[in-house]
């Protein structure tokens, strides 16, 4: 059994932050890439931002300069530290993890959501 547990969302006004965490927990012999994916009303559900296991990162046009992707290994635990917010960052925003299992079974894994709402 493998879990991945997000936390930090919630509402913010233009212009602040907030820091998304996602941990893993269960089942889990090691973890490949990690990234965050967001889904806002009526769209599709796209990626946010990617890293990893050795770091490297990746970002979606909308958010780069903005957004910065962080994970911690010995935690199995990835970041999304979000500044200078704007109502279309409005999502629910989703954890996402390639991982080997202690079955030695390589799956991909889905966070549960964590809603963040950028209002005055």
């Amino acid at each position: 059994q493998v879990q991945l547990v997000e936390s930090g969302g919630g509402l913010v006004q233009p212009g602040g932050s907030l820091r998304l965490s996602c941990a893993g927990s269960g089942s889990i012999f090691s973890i490949n890439a990690m990234g965050w994916y967001r889904q806002a009303p009526g769209k599709p559900r796209e990626l946010v931002a990617g890293i990893t296991s050795g770091g490297s990162t990746n970002y979606a046009d909308s958010v780069k300069g903005r957004f910065t992707i962080s994970r911690d290994n010995a935690k199995n635990t990835v970041y999304l530290q979000m500044n200078s917010l704007k109502p279309e960052d409005t999502a629910v925003y989703y954890c996402n993890a390639h991982l080997v299992r202690t079955d030695l079974r390589f799956v991909d894994y889905w966070g549960q959501g964590t809603q963040v709402t950028v209002s005055s």
